[in-house]
């Protein structure tokens, strides 16, 4: 028997409102760990000078990554804004390209930005109790553009990967601006 047969327990409760699990592994992304992934690199270093706010966290059961098995879990975005620009997760494309994902969104409101390598972008509304697919071959990052926690849930091929490089270096071809208290899809000026 391997770790992962059925004699064993897969149960992982995940909270609906905050998206915590007690049993799943969490990873934390503060300012600190972003601070170039965002456009506008005086106002995060405003904002370092006095706190290290915690951007987005994620928990997942801690799958082997092979192929067969799904890896799932949640991912909390919380409120907040680098100059104009909503709190957002790092973004990354799959190792393997061909992968898609599945999101629900359990609480909160955002958007999913997303774009293959050939730039072709997709911006899609996140809304509570609503299902997203994202596509194979497309990079996706969620940007949190409401006041309270944006709670998701997430489940792709184990075997994937995460290629977070190819974004770090200009970031997506579109951003998610605050603009007099409205959510605007912008061009980034990286490209």
């Amino acid at each position: 028997m391997n770790q992962f047969d059925w004699d064993q327990s897969f149960l992982v409760d995940f909270d609906k409102q905050t998206g915590r699990s007690k049993t799943a592994s969490t990873t934390k992304r503060y300012l600190s760990n972003m601070k170039t992934v965002f456009a506008d690199q005086e106002a995060a270093e405003r904002i370092l000078a006095s706190e290290d706010p915690l951007i987005y966290e994620f928990y997942e059961l801690g799958c082997p990554e092979r192929a067969g098995d799904l890896l799932f879990g949640t991912t909390i975005i919380y409120p907040g804004k680098v100059g104009a620009e909503y709190f957002m997760t790092k973004g990354h494309f799959h190792t393997v390209l061909e992968t898609a994902e599945v999101y629900y969104t359990l609480s909160g409101q955002g958007y999913m930005v997303m774009e293959n390598p050939e730039g072709e972008t997709r911006e899609e509304p996140l809304t509570e109790g609503a299902a997203l697919y994202v596509p194979r071959r497309f990079a996706h990052r969620t940007v949190n553009t409401g006041t309270e926690p944006l709670v998701l849930f997430f489940a792709f091929a184990a075997d994937a990967g995460h290629d977070y490089g190819t974004i770090e270096e200009k970031g997506f071809h579109k951003m998610i601006l605050d603009q007099g208290g409205k959510s605007i899809i912008t061009d980034n000026p990286n490209w």
